[in-house]
């Protein structure tokens, strides 16, 4: 049998590696397998990720059956309902037939703005105000001028232009014009009104 040393590896070696120098047609022939190859590899390896994104499904699933994994699934699930709720607050409020006591309101509220006898001051037109009236409302109330108003008295009953749930705009007539007046619930005093002006 021949005995095989490494002078005759590296011979085979140089035979292989000078094979595509031998001849222009070598050399051709060479490239187009190195360029064939690299198409193949560039073929082969974009599969590799779409195997791999599907083994988070397959975590995922099979986390169902460890408990943290389970954990995790329902804090996301839990994440992804939190802008559902929050926009609840953001509808528009729900339209309803006007509350009795929010005319009621706007009828004792026009009746005491429009009640100011000569001498009164603004303090005590403002505690004619005062329980009809929002917090947040009283104080801008009490710029006004009494000797200002237009009005001596109220001429008819309100009447409602708009009204929703939580608040009712009402049309109340006067001797010195009809006066709109906007009246809304509150968390602890009931119907109170937080704006006025005169009727368009």
């Amino acid at each position: 049998m021949p005995i095989r040393t490494n002078r005759g590896r590296s011979a085979v070696y140089r035979k292989l590696w000078g094979w595509p120098l031998r001849s222009p047609r070598h050399l051709i022939t060479f490239v187009i397998i190195i360029v064939a190859l690299g198409i193949i590899v560039a073929m082969v390896i974009p599969k590799a990720p779409s195997t791999g994104s599907a083994q988070p499904t397959g975590d995922t699933t099979s986390g169902t059956s460890s408990g943290g994994t389970s954990n995790q699934s329902t804090d996301t699930t839990t994440t992804t309902t939190q802008p559902t709720r929050l926009t609840s607050p953001l509808l528009s409020p729900t339209p309803a037939p006007p509350a009795p006591q929010a005319l009621d309101v706007a009828q004792k509220w026009v009746t005491a703005w429009a009640k100011h006898p000569a001498g009164i001051t603004n303090q005590q037109w403002l505690e004619q105000l005062k329980p009809y009236t929002t917090d947040e409302f009283l104080p801008q109330m009490g710029t006004v001028d009494p000797a200002n108003v237009p009005a001596t008295k109220v001429t008819g009953a309100a009447v409602s232009v708009d009204s929703t749930t939580s608040s009712v705009v009402a049309d109340v007539p006067t001797d010195g014009g009809t006066i709109q007046v906007t009246v809304i619930t509150t968390p602890n005093q009931g119907w109170r009104v937080s704006k006025y002006d005169k009727a368009g």
